[in-house]
């Protein structure tokens, strides 16, 4: 997937080092999967490793402990998760196609200037399971700021919306310490149970203001073990060029620049969460 041909889709990393593309790897859990020339130490981040991921460079591993799991938590949880299991069931889809059908038109009905904005006043820090990256802090815990009263079903398709955009500020959180230790990003390439997301996807472009590159072949591992067992055959000269040969980029994503400004006033707000927790967390120490 992180080497396969972009050529005609016009994206950012086309001609450019693949140390320009950031795989992520998002299902239960999610991973983020750096490539570089030199040896970049990122705190709270795994590696340097020489080759353990592309011949002849340097690896990162960020990563989200609970990324789909925290997803489903939020939603098996809520009060009104049996309506819209329901719901579902009735129309023909899963419970997260029908979430995401749903918010278009509670924004209309609330005129919300996007479906986005639905969360302006609620918001989620999401390590629920503690954080693994950037901050290596199994401690922290998750929270919640604008809770009200309800239980309706719209209220439930809120809340998963308001978790999604806190995954994705954490992958934002991610890049962020990647991109202060050196590494450079253009583009996403996204595989993983997640990546049939509609909605996960698009809030991924817009937080990070990066298109989003989805695999033709959506089995990425099966793929990635046809590319070594064909390298090792001597079908091609190296695995790079087997990578190259081997995998072809699908659909793009791309990020809605009007959400800029939101979303970045969401991501100050989602860093003093941080903020407060260790504020309270001090505060308590000694009691």
């Amino acid at each position: 997937m992180m080497a396969c041909n972009v050529e005609g889709l016009n994206l950012p990393c086309q001609d450019k080092p693949i140390t320009s593309r950031l795989p992520i790897i998002c299902g239960t859990s999610s991973c983020h999967m750096a490539v570089n020339q030199d040896p970049l130490f990122v705190p709270g981040v795994w590696g340097p490793y020489y080759s353990a991921m592309h011949p002849g460079l340097w690896s990162n591993e960020g990563g989200q402990s609970i990324t789909g799991k925290l997803i489903d938590h939020v939603l098996h949880t809520h009060p009104a998760f049996k309506e819209l299991e329901n719901r579902a069931s009735k129309s023909g889809e899963s419970v997260y196609e029908s979430l995401n059908n749903m918010l278009p038109s509670i924004a209309a009905l609330r005129r919300s200037s996007s479906p986005a904005t639905l969360t302006k006043d609620l918001h989620v820090w999401p390590d629920y399971h503690g954080n693994r990256s950037p901050l290596a802090d199994p401690t922290l815990t998750g929270m919640i700021s604008g809770l009200t009263l309800s239980t309706s079903i719209e209220d439930l398709a809120i809340k998963y919306l308001a978790t999604v955009q806190a995954l994705t500020h954490g992958t934002k959180h991610i890049i962020d310490a990647m991109e202060s230790s050196g590494h450079k990003f253009s583009t996403l390439f996204a595989c993983g149970g997640l990546s049939k997301n509609s909605l996960f996807l698009q809030v991924h472009a817009d937080i990070t203001g990066l298109p989003i590159v989805l695999p033709k072949e959506t089995e990425c591992v099966l793929v990635g073990s046809a590319i070594l067992g064909a390298a090792a055959a001597g079908h091609y000269t190296n695995v790079q060029e087997a990578m190259a040969k081997m995998s072809k980029a699908g659909s793009v994503v791309w990020p809605n620049a009007r959400l800029q400004d939101y979303y970045a006033r969401k991501h100050k707000v989602f860093l003093k969460m941080l903020d407060h927790q260790l504020e309270y967390r001090q505060i308590m120490q000694d009691a």
